[in-house]
């Protein structure tokens, strides 16, 4: 892979077999990356990301500023979000397995005497997983009607650079296990957004007419999960 460095901003640049050239800002960091036809020569790619710099340091700052959450102690009355909503964090400590309960305004963690920092993440981790994989189950259902695809295996893990990934030849989605902190309008975007990927492989003109077609109003729910706080690590999609 080339790199192009323009004052301050490097720029990863990779030749494929495309048609178009492609720019993206990646959060957190806000890494830049050109993917340009292969006929492209490093000269003709630096003038066009000379005429893009405005855009790039905007989208730079922009994931810059992001609130982001401070790193969790799970504590009790500590904030944590799930679908989009604040709950305070209620820690119960029993002689028993652990469990964890949702309430009104409370996420209820029950917990062995001396179980560490550790552990507590991994309990209310599961627990985010468990819900999320629930609530993505009927939403994949509908879309495959909808779209006309079929998903062989649903995925869901921590992942640092993305919302959610396709692989397209294993019928595989993974959802980034954070997404079940956020509105469940926004985990259902990100779950269109991956079974589009069974359609088109990649974000071109094709993807985005599929997008407009299926859900239109994409767009506007992009920038309200862009909005979002996000947890140390996180970035926006």
């Amino acid at each position: 892979m080339d790199q192009l460095n323009l004052g301050e901003i490097t720029i990863e640049v990779e030749l494929k077999d495309i048609k178009n050239i492609h720019l993206s800002v990646y959060p957190p960091t806000g890494r830049v990356r050109i993917a340009a036809p292969l006929r492209m020569n490093l000269d003709t790619i630096r003038i066009y990301a000379i005429s893009k710099l405005g855009w790039i340091k905007k989208q730079q700052q922009k994931f810059r500023s992001q609130v982001r959450e401070a790193p969790r102690e799970y504590l009790n009355k500590e904030g944590h979000y799930y679908l989009g909503n604040r709950y305070l964090l209620k820690v119960i400590e029993h002689d028993a397995p652990p469990t964890v309960k949702i309430k009104h305004t409370t996420i209820e963690l029950y917990i062995r005497p001396n179980s560490d920092l550790l552990k507590k993440q991994s309990v209310l981790d599961q627990w985010y997983r468990e819900q999320l994989k629930e609530l993505a189950l009927p939403i994949i259902e509908k879309w495959e009607g909808l779209l006309g695809v079929s998903l062989n295996e649903l995925g869901i893990r921590k992942m640092k650079t993305k919302w959610g990934t396709c692989n397209r030849e294993a019928g595989r989605i993974w959802l980034n296990l954070e997404l079940a902190k956020k509105p469940l309008h926004c985990i259902q975007y990100i779950i269109v957004h991956e079974l589009v990927h069974l359609l088109e492989r990649n974000h071109n003109s094709n993807f985005i007419a599929y997008m407009d077609r299926f859900l239109p109003e994409w767009r506007h729910l992009k920038g309200e999960l862009n909005q979002l706080p996000v947890s140390r690590g996180e970035w926006v999609y």
